[in-house]
């Protein structure tokens, strides 16, 4: 047989968390065709395979997520990567508040995404992070965002305000995308000497149906000139965790369509 392939992931198991989502569903299809074994941690529950084990957690709760952790060593092992994909954000449809001004923003909104965002993410990296750093090899992906790094263009919703309603995208998403990066360098940091590599993949936007107006003023700031497909971010994510990417830690690697690049 011939030497391995330095992106191959045969038989490494892989936490994705928000596994149910979207992107969570992409990156744990994408992650099995390489051969990993993908551990889907969520509040919903997604189909088993062989290569696919459903694990119930509230990434908000570190008892939680030290049950999931024992479920998955049982099933399988202890992780060797994890996808911190879980997030949550106002959607376009929630309640006139939710998307509101600034200055009325609520706080329970607030507290509420930076929870899941922030929190979850630090307590799945003290819980399957620690795990892998204990037995000294791993490799940890954090989910970021373009409005993590910049702030979000309110004029790309100015067509909703000139019909009426009251829009800004809002403040919790993009201050708690922004937290991930210096998470990502603080434990790629402290754990570099224990063989766990931390990164960050910042996205841009993922095409879903999305008004076509809204659409129209986004692809006009992209010079690739769309939003992404779901699967288009496949590719970074296995580079990341697999020995391909064997002397890259705390990084952020951004596609995002060149969107930042303007």
């Amino acid at each position: 047989m011939g030497e391995a392939s330095p992106f191959d992931l045969r038989g490494r198991v892989v936490i994705v968390t928000g596994g149910a989502g979207q992107l969570g569903r992409a990156f744990t299809a994408s992650l099995g065709k390489s051969g990993a074994k993908v551990a889907v941690v969520d509040r919903v529950p997604v189909k088993e395979t062989d290569g696919v084990l459903s694990v119930a957690c509230d990434i908000t709760n570190r008892a939680s997520l030290e049950k999931g952790l024992a479920s998955i060593e049982k099933a399988w092992e202890t992780p060797f990567g994890l996808v911190n994909a879980a997030a949550l954000d106002s959607p376009p449809d929630a309640p006139p508040e939710e998307n509101g001004p600034f200055e009325t923003y609520p706080e329970g909104s607030f507290d509420r995404i930076m929870s899941v965002n922030v929190k979850g993410t630090f307590l799945c990296c003290q819980v399957f992070g620690g795990a892998m750093a204990a037995r000294g090899r791993g490799s940890i992906v954090n989910i970021a965002s373009i409005y993590g790094m910049v702030s979000p263009d309110q004029s790309l919703y100015q067509y909703r305000r000139d019909r009426g309603e009251i829009f800004y995208k809002p403040v919790a998403y993009a201050t708690s995308k922004s937290a991930i990066y210096n998470l990502t360098r603080y434990l790629a940091a402290y754990w570099g000497g224990k063989g766990v590599r931390v990164n960050t993949l910042t996205l841009g936007g993922v095409y879903n149906n999305q008004d076509p107006k809204f659409l129209e003023r986004y692809n006009a700031k992209v010079p690739l000139g769309r939003m992404a497909d779901a699967n288009e971010y496949n590719g970074v994510v296995q580079f990341l965790l697999s020995d391909a990417a064997s002397y890259v830690t705390g990084s952020n690697i951004v596609a995002d369509g060149g969107f930042t690049a303007l």
